[in-house]
């Protein structure tokens, strides 16, 4: 959070609300779009030392890994240089540490290739990869554009026949066995990586100023000083994990004594409570997952057609594309995935009328809100029609719950599940590309 100009805004509760589609800070400055952009973000990499979207090659160093005596111990710098070769190999990044999009990809599916060695070091690697693969995004508000009705798509009775097939609302209820989470959770914090001890590094580096710009060098004197535990001081470890998890203080300190790791929170405080935090999420994710039963409310609870209308649909002139069948005139992708899927249903034959699904249509779940990608009704063999609510990721891989987002697509299908018409209801699909969906015709399911 930077300065009064780019903090959170907070709801009516006082809490601060991290929803992208919210959070828009209109800045009116004096120099160009991109001078202001490029300004902005070297401004932010001098102040905190961040350097926007570059690996380097120490990295990695700190990262956590068991000694030969079973310790926790830094990785160092021999072993982050090897991954970052490993990285740059890969196309992760180029010759200067440059994230590239296929990092950003991978990383998103949890697909990202490691080698050999350091699989137990996934979590955290991951972790400190997907705070380096993040910039900074500024628009530009003169492409800003309102996106309007193609009124012969929104008025067609195809439409509202797809429409009639997914705008129903559910209500949720989850079976949550209490005694199976904190068994769960204290077997994952067992299982989890060991906690490295809080240490100081520092580097040395000769400074060279020219004509050219700075450059600095790196020099012998790299050191690392390991902090006595009386040294540190220990945080309020049950009001914070309660605030993170959402948990009873009873609950917590069952978990953490059973876990028998307590000792690591006295080695390093805000190691121990990343890894407890990232565990108990894991293990209540899946439990709310298994256990969510969704039921359709009544008939007078459902998203009216109408709300096309009545909400504005804004873009930006990059990330939107001109189709024909759609219930917009544009399409508003977030992705590169997006886009070429939306082409694919503008040029099949076999796709009569679809829709991007807008931010206000909503699946409530216990991990947050959910916003389905598209809606789209196909005719097979000139005759039948077929509707799909289609959710469209990188990977098909959905059995690994680590994340919310995952968890929420679950749910999204058990809520379509309950809301399925008598007669050819929605289908929910996860696909890639098009090819998916026909695939998913093809088996008749």
């Amino acid at each position: 959070t930077i300065g009064r100009g780019l903090r959170l805004c907070v709801n009516q509760n006082g809490d601060r609300v991290r929803d992208p589609n919210i959070n828009t800070l209109t800045v009116i400055a004096n120099e160009s779009y991109e001078q202001f952009a490029e300004n902005l973000q070297k401004e932010i990499e001098t102040d905190t030392g961040l350097r926007f979207g570059i690996v380097e090659s120490h990295q990695f160093a700190g990262v956590s890994v068991a000694g030969d005596d079973g310790q926790a111990m830094p990785m160092g710098d021999e072993r982050s240089r090897i991954l970052w070769d490993h990285l740059k190999s890969s196309g992760y990044i180029d010759g200067k540490g440059k994230v590239q999009d296929a990092l950003k990809r991978d990383l998103k599916s949890g697909m990202m290739n490691l080698p050999a060695g350091f699989e137990k070091q996934r979590a955290q690697i991951e972790e400190i990869l997907r705070k380096l693969s993040g910039r900074l995004e500024i628009r530009n508000a003169d492409e800003r554009r309102q996106v309007r009705l193609r009124k012969e798509v929104y008025l067609s009775s195809e439409f509202s026949s797809l429409w009639e097939r997914i705008k129903s609302k559910t209500t949720y209820r989850v079976e949550f066995d209490n005694e199976k989470l904190i068994d769960d959770c204290v077997q994952a914090i067992k299982d989890a990586p060991p906690v490295a001890r809080t240490r100081l590094n520092w580097h040395k580096a000769d400074l060279a100023i020219g004509k050219a710009g700075v450059e600095a060098t790196e020099v012998e004197g790299a050191s690392t000083v390991i902090l006595q535990e009386n040294d540190i001081e220990l945080p309020d470890l049950l009001t914070v994990l309660q605030d993170r998890t959402q948990l009873t203080r009873r609950t917590l300190v069952d978990i953490l004594f059973k876990s028998g790791r307590l000792s690591d929170f006295k080695s390093n405080p805000q190691q121990f409570i990343e890894l407890v935090t990232h565990s108990i999420g894991h293990c209540k994710r899946l439990l709310l997952v298994n256990g969510i039963r969704y039921q359709r409310l009544g008939d007078e609870s459902y998203y009216a057609q109408e709300l096309f209308e009545q909400k504005e649909l804004t873009g930006y002139l990059k990330n939107m594309i001109n189709v024909k069948k759609s219930v917009y005139e544009q399409v508003v992708y977030d992705s590169e995935i997006e886009h070429e899927f939306a082409g694919e249903l503008e040029k099949n034959s076999a796709v009569k009328v679809f829709a991007k699904l807008p931010g206000w249509f909503e699946v409530s779940t216990p991990l947050g809100r959910y916003n389905p990608d598209w809606a789209v009704m196909v005719e097979q063999d000139g005759n039948e029609k077929l509707y799909f609510v289609v959710e469209t990721k990188s990977t098909l891989y959905t059995n690994d719950l680590r994340s919310p987002e995952s968890g929420k697509i679950a749910c999204g299908k058990a809520h379509f599940e309950a809301i399925r018409a008598s007669r050819s209801p929605a289908e929910f699909v996860l696909a890639e590309t098009f090819n998916d969906v026909f695939t998913h015709i093809k088996r008749g399911e």
